[in-house]
């Protein structure tokens, strides 16, 4: 019931959240909620193609804070964050699977796929909700968008 409950925040954040950001010309990357040690935590990933600063982070999350206030959708206290996608940004809508192909991801599902849910390897392609990964032990495996519980990409500091 809880994960139904925090599943049902993050989609009305994302409806609340996203066009203030696209009004800032910001993307908006990822929503969490997840409980922490210090307590409920609500972290927005934001991004922009020059990058993003710590006015930018710190304009979304006074303009977010106060819609969140007014609109009052999540019932117990919690922490907000916003903050960049850093060097492992999380990927998550089709636009994402596809603007990476080739590049190296981590994916974990929420239902197993035999008996695994950690995927290391390539986006080898993306299409009707599926993303293929070509893994380092050259498997493939075809994983449905649906099924994605996180996903991010790999660093790569090759030159």
């Amino acid at each position: 019931m809880e994960e139904e409950r925090r599943e049902k925040i993050i989609r009305l954040v994302w409806e609340l959240v996203e066009p203030v950001t696209e009004a800032e010309s910001i993307e908006l990357i990822e929503v969490e909620y997840q409980r922490e040690a210090r307590g409920w935590v609500l972290r927005l990933y934001i991004d922009h193609e020059k990058g993003i600063t710590i006015a930018d982070c710190t304009n979304i999350s006074r303009q977010v804070s106060d819609l969140l206030d007014v609109e009052d959708i999540i019932p117990n206290s919690y922490t907000l964050e916003v903050t960049s996608p850093g060097i492992n940004r999380p990927i998550r809508r089709p636009g994402d699977f596809k603007k990476f192909l080739g590049q190296e991801v981590h994916i974990r599902t929420k239902e197993p796929y035999g008996d695994r849910r950690n995927f290391r390897g390539y986006i080898a392609e993306f299409s009707d909700n599926k993303i293929t990964i070509r893994c380092k032990d050259e498997t493939t495996h075809e994983i449905s968008l649906d099924n994605v519980y996180k996903a991010n990409l790999i660093a790569n500091f090759e030159l």
